[in-house]
């Protein structure tokens, strides 16, 4: 399996996308990254996304999440389909918020991480969940996964 995404350009997230970006709600970005998904396994069902920023541990002591999509049945996601689109489900980001919620980095550049998973079911998962839940429903059901990283400057 193959991801890519059109905001993420020779490495780097397009500032749009972060911090820096015009679409913004109580100081947190929501323009969200599109993604294109290619030569899924042919038993995929649906797909999850997980985006996040492991450079965030040492500022915070957490991995900051930043966007979880779960039941997603195409292959990509849109600019901004985080805010318009309701054909998929939304976990809990960080700002604990069930939304995009894009990068902000307080110290430095950091490497940001997107990572889909192919699953062989959907998940018996609504709303509001958070990454730990989503792990615990994803077990057994993983069949391919791809990641690609990007950095965003502070």
């Amino acid at each position: 399996m193959k991801i890519s995404s059109d905001g993420i350009v020779n490495g780097k997230i397009l500032d749009k996308y972060g911090k820096r970006g015009s679409e913004q709600r109580f100081g947190m970005p929501t323009l969200s990254l599109p993604i294109k998904i290619e030569e899924a396994p042919k038993d995929t069902i649906s797909f999850v996304v997980v985006f996040d920023d492991p450079d965030s541990l040492p500022v915070c002591n957490f991995v900051w999440i930043h966007w979880l999509v779960a039941n997603l049945h195409r292959n990509n996601l849109n600019e901004g389909d985080s805010e318009n689109c309701y054909d998929f489900v939304q976990g809990k980001n960080s700002w604990n918020d069930n939304s995009y919620g894009g990068p902000c980095p307080p110290d430095k550049p950091h490497k940001y991480r997107l990572t889909v998973y192919a699953l062989n079911s959907d998940l018996d998962i609504r709303g509001n969940f958070t990454k730990v839940q989503l792990d615990r429903e994803m077990a057994g059901k993983v069949i391919d996964v791809a990641t690609i990283y990007g950095i965003y400057d502070n």
